[in-house]
């Protein structure tokens, strides 16, 4: 698989996840909704391993990138789970869309990266601005949604650093292998944490629900991750959270169209800072340094 066609593939889950997320629980709260996810993902999962005649390798390294893939898994579905009852999916995204200055900053201290140049420190800056403005938009003193909203950054925040302790434990497994083993060890605490806070089955499945569940286990999980840990592979960490870029933008548009959601303009500024701290965070070093050759030339 080419880098490129995997890069749109989570692209475009990413852009869809957050408004799957809020359907898959509808009629039947979040535990059951991420755990279900999970489970019947780990199960896919293993049987396209199975399938391919992939092994799932168990060495130290391979263990320590499982452990590592399933504690950003466990932490960050269950907060944005939660967090996804009280904001519009559209933010999710946006919020999302600071995983790549997160990656940076931590890739920067932990794998010693080039990723905090002034032009990109100038990006964090400028995306940070951004995030002010979502949090002072009226559509988060509305109910839990300020509590929601600060779920959904520690789930960016448990993803990130998960995805720089893949890149420093460095295994280079195969994507699907990493999905595999990280949701097998997962699986189990989710399964427990519904039992234990929820434990009830629903009486009934609402189709959308259903087919939410359905899209979330096939494409999200098996699908997203596995091309997700294939592009850690591959790429340096803080540039594979570059694929936050799009998200947040069809994200928004996705939930007004199909959701019914409706989003302030603060929130549309606040996105379209994030947005553009994100393009300069990638692109801004790149045309000093062409400003500069041309004028030395």
């Amino acid at each position: 698989m080419s880098v490129p066609a995997a890069f749109l593939g989570v692209v475009l889950i990413w852009s869809t996840t957050p408004l799957a997320i809020q359907w898959s629980s509808e009629g039947w709260g979040y535990l059951f909704g991420v755990s279900g996810r999970m489970v019947l993902g780990a199960l896919v999962c293993l049987a396209l391993l199975r399938a391919l005649k992939h092994e799932l390798p168990w060495h130290r390294a391979a263990r320590h990138t499982y452990l590592a893939a399933a504690v950003g898994i466990y932490g960050a579905m269950l907060s944005v789970y939660w967090g996804a009852q009280f904001v519009p999916s559209g933010l999710i995204a946006v919020f999302y869309g600071l995983a790549p200055l997160m990656t940076a900053v931590m890739a920067a201290l932990w794998l010693r990266e080039q990723s905090l140049t002034p032009g990109k420190l100038a990006g964090v800056a400028l995306a940070f601005a951004g995030l002010l403005t979502i949090f002072g938009a009226d559509i988060l003193l509305q109910g839990k949604a300020w509590a929601g909203a600060m779920a959904v950054l520690f789930s960016v925040f448990l993803h990130c650093a998960s995805a720089v302790w893949i890149k420093r434990i460095d295994a280079r497994l195969p994507g699907l292998t990493v999905s595999t083993g990280s949701l097998l060890i997962c699986a189990p605490p989710f399964l427990l944490t519904w039992w234990l806070f929820d434990g009830a089955l629903p009486a009934t499945a609402p189709p959308r629900a259903g087919l939410a569940m359905l899209y979330l286990v096939v494409i999200a999980t098996a699908g997203g991750f596995t091309l997700y840990y294939y592009l850690l592979k591959h790429m340096e960490a803080s540039r594979v959270g570059l694929i936050t870029l799009l998200p947040p933008v069809l994200a928004l548009m996705l939930g007004q169209a199909l959701n019914g959601e409706h989003i302030p303009h603060a929130v549309w500024l606040g996105c379209a800072l994030i947005v553009s701290g994100l393009v300069m965070h990638l692109f801004v070093d790149r045309w000093l340094g062409r400003l500069f050759a041309v004028r030395v030339e």
